[in-house]
């Protein structure tokens, strides 16, 4: 992501004065929006289209085993749809307009579990998970759907899990961007006990953004909660990508005012008109 600032002369009568334009980049940043299990790309597109809005390009896609490859829902594995994930992600920063060193990526249950792993492959700036799932590290390679059968997974998720003992916290421990992890309050499926492992995993992250969605299930079935999810999620980025603009117009304004110092200690023999 970047500013431009550029000195200019406006032509007044026969005069000529200075003057800065500062402008936005022409690069935007991406998002890169991942469904969860049993879900699809057409769950995202609300929000996508708000953060559109929000001066973003963004990418929804269906993993492999929904939809158009549906057939592929008893055989697919976590390997193949992080492998999908990678394929999403680098489709995006080819995009021209898209700068690839502003890119976030919101997952959702499974998603969100693919998300952090992702960070370990790519490079990601911001990262926004609701209700991630937690899944043991071994059977990588296995069929998804073979997971479930493990009569301990749901006790699994219930337990505090240190960062060193999952793949997916790992990632979250490595990472130096900036999260949001998003609780639906009445998940069945992603107990509390998992959000409160991934955020404990965040011990380095550049900030941490968590939320609670009141009445929220795991699959947030009501319209009201849907909004309340995707008011969290677009106020959070707005506030990502403003905020990175803000940082680099400071730091190229203060660069400027470098320049000028340094241009009149060259000249001493001109004398220096106060600051109004």
């Amino acid at each position: 992501m970047n500013v431009q600032l550029e000195s200019v002369d406006i032509a007044v009568d026969q005069d000529l004065i200075g003057a800065t334009l500062l402008s936005p980049a022409q690069s935007l940043p991406g998002v890169l929006f991942v469904h969860g299990w049993g879900g699809s790309q057409e769950h995202d597109l609300v929000r996508a289209r708000e953060a559109v809005g929000i001066g973003c390009e963004c990418l929804t896609f269906d993993l492999r085993g929904h939809e158009r490859t549906a057939s592929q829902w008893e055989t697919v594995s976590r390997e193949d749809n992080l492998a999908d994930l990678v394929a999403a992600y680098d489709w995006l920063i080819a995009r021209p307009q898209v700068d690839p060193a502003a890119i976030a990526v919101v997952g959702i249950s499974y998603g969100g579990y693919l998300a952090s792993m992702l960070t370990t492959l790519r490079p990601v700036r911001w990262l926004a998970l609701r209700s991630p799932a937690l899944y043991k590290d071994e059977g990588w390679a296995l069929a998804k759907r073979q997971l479930h059968a493990d009569g301990t997974l749901a006790a699994y998720r219930r337990s505090r899990i240190r960062w060193q003992d999952n793949r997916a916290l790992r990632a979250c421990a490595a990472f130096r961007g900036d999260a949001l992890v998003v609780e639906a309050e009445h998940d069945d499926i992603v107990p509390p006990a998992v959000t409160a492992n991934y955020v404990r995993a965040f011990g380095k992250a550049r900030s941490l953004t968590k939320r609670v969605i009141a009445g929220a299930d795991h699959a947030f079935t009501s319209k009201l909660v849907q909004k309340a999810y995707t008011d969290v999620l677009i106020k959070w980025l707005h506030e990502m990508v403003v905020g990175a603009r803000g940082e680099i117009a400071k730091a190229k304004m203060s660069a400027r005012k470098e320049e000028l110092r340094n241009a009149e200690r060259s000249a001493p023999g001109e004398r220096q008109r106060p600051h109004l």
